[in-house]
């Protein structure tokens, strides 16, 4: 039997943030179909699988329901929570985990959890026909594109609250997905944004770690200032402390453990 726990990342309040399975392994299978099943059979966002390397270090891979992914936010936060609250690694104050996007770690703070990862900074680009197509005409005050994404900005909070992209379109995009953002209307946040990753099976994502690799760097070109707190708008909603630091994102959050199972192998 395989432990197996839904983890509400990015949010301190059970049933809102992003919900990420998390599975505790002994070895990775030889058949990556047992991972894909699993990941299938959650239907969550995203599912996380960890393999013990010793000394606070972590193998660690991400599924959707329909595919592997390079790299997660939300369900690496997710399971530093899930080593921690349940002692499996509690005595290690800082995680390495060792992934397709390198070495990432996670440090325990007072009030949460802090990830390190790679800035992802996007680089003005033309706006592809399939995503006019997809924003349904609306016109973005700028476009860009990282290696994973495109990063749009629209002209206020209202309009990324508002947005109804046609996913079906969306689907079409030659990328893992489209972030749109704008500056926040309230004092308590620097910028909102929101996900959509239908090319990888996910209309809309709560909330998106990876996603602030990207956005981050954009903002603090924009802004001059390298400390920021974002919120997702989705309808679970969720919060992030953010900061640039060199060639990384820190990415700082709370997380909650909300079932825990097993997995009848």
């Amino acid at each position: 039997m395989i432990p197996i726990y839904t983890v509400d990342a990015f949010t301190a309040t059970p049933f809102t943030g992003n919900p990420a399975a998390i599975c505790i392994l002994d070895e990775f299978p030889e058949d990556d179909r047992w991972l894909q099943q699993v990941a299938a059979e959650t239907n969550l966002s995203e599912t996380a699988f960890l393999v013990d390397m010793g000394s606070g270090s972590y193998k660690l891979r991400w599924f959707t329901p329909k595919y592997e992914v390079d790299l997660c936010g939300h369900a690496t936060l997710a399971s530093a929570q899930v080593l921690w609250e349940t002692g499996e690694a509690y005595r290690f104050k800082h995680l390495r985990f060792h992934t397709k996007s390198g070495v990432l770690t996670a440090k325990r703070l007072d009030d949460g959890i802090e990830l390190n990862f790679p800035s992802e900074p996007p680089s003005p680009a033309e706006m592809p026909q399939v995503l006019v197509e997809a924003l349904n005409g609306i016109i973005p005050s700028a476009v860009y594109r990282n290696r994973l994404d495109y990063i749009i900005e629209l002209e206020s909070e209202a309009s990324i609250r508002a947005l109804k992209p046609d996913f079906k379109k969306l689907k079409e995009l030659p990328a893992r997905g489209l972030i749109v953002t704008s500056l926040s209307d309230h004092e308590d946040f620097d910028f909102v944004a929101r996900c959509f990753y239908s090319p990888i099976g996910i209309d809309e994502d709560p909330v998106t770690g990876s996603a602030y690799c990207g956005l981050v760097p954009y903002w603090q070109d924009k802004l001059r200032k390298s400390t920021f707190t974002a919120a997702q708008l989705s309808e679970r909603g969720g919060l992030l402390r953010l900061q640039m630091a060199g060639d990384r994102v820190l990415i700082r959050g709370q997380a909650v453990i909300i079932v825990k199972g097993l997995i009848m192998r």
